[in-house]
């Protein structure tokens, strides 16, 4: 998978994309992430891209020209690839949306600063997402937030696939459905800390029953 990400602060993105499972993914080809200065299509020499609102109002509002020529020599002639933009209103993002998401090719991510992006600009992406109800400084953490849970997904990242299939928002199997449910609960050593113990179940050998026992708790954690 190949991700871009437009931003007016793009050095924000290094520390986090080096580290941990999003960097060795980077070092084993399983992706690349490149990110992209919005200054470098600014309307003049002094880096403009934004302006105040017509109407009057508090803030600035990121202009169209810079996001739309930015995005269109990022995406080249890819038509395939995907364009998304991070915004308050844009769709919530949700285990089902990272696990399609997870199946692209190519994405291009675009960061929301300031009071927004001038209106105009909406209909010319894919999609628009938001990672929750509150308001941020700007997209660049939800772009984190997206570029972490739809990265851990790719095939090869985590190791093992079984690493995916149970946790928290994935479908289980509760009878003849699938819901997707809370994660069970885990325990390590030791055995016993502070008065309490594992379960039992755990220690039984009993994998039948061990797998009974995590769904029935997972069922629990989610009502």
């Amino acid at each position: 998978m190949k991700i871009d990400i437009i931003s007016l602060f793009p050095e924000i993105f290094s520390e986090v994309f080096s580290s941990s499972i999003l960097g060795r993914a980077q070092k084993e080809s399983l992706v690349t992430i490149k990110t992209h200065n919005l200054r470098d299509w600014a309307i003049d020499k002094r880096g403009t891209v934004d302006e105040r609102p017509f109407g009057g109002g508090a803030g600035m509002v990121l202009r169209p020209e810079p996001v739309w020529e930015a995005l269109k020599e990022v995406r080249g002639d890819d038509k395939d690839c995907l364009t998304i933009l991070l915004s308050p209103q844009g769709r919530k993002l949700e285990q089902r949306k990272v696990e399609e998401l997870s199946l692209a090719k190519r994405m291009i991510l675009v960061c929301g600063h300031y009071e927004g992006f001038d209106e105009r600009i909406r209909e010319g992406f894919d999609q628009e997402i938001s990672i929750g109800d509150y308001v941020l400084t700007g997209g660049e953490i939800p772009a984190m937030v997206l570029v972490d849970s739809v990265v851990r997904l790719i095939p090869g990242v985590l190791g093992k696939e079984e690493s995916v299939k149970e946790e928290s928002f994935s479908e289980f199997e509760v009878g003849e459905e699938k819901k997707r449910l809370i994660e069970y609960p885990h325990y390590t050593q030791p055995r016993e800390w502070r008065g309490k113990k594992v379960p039992e179940i755990l220690l039984s050998g009993d994998h039948k029953k061990i797998r009974e026992w995590r769904l029935k708790k997972a069922v629990e954690k989610t009502d």
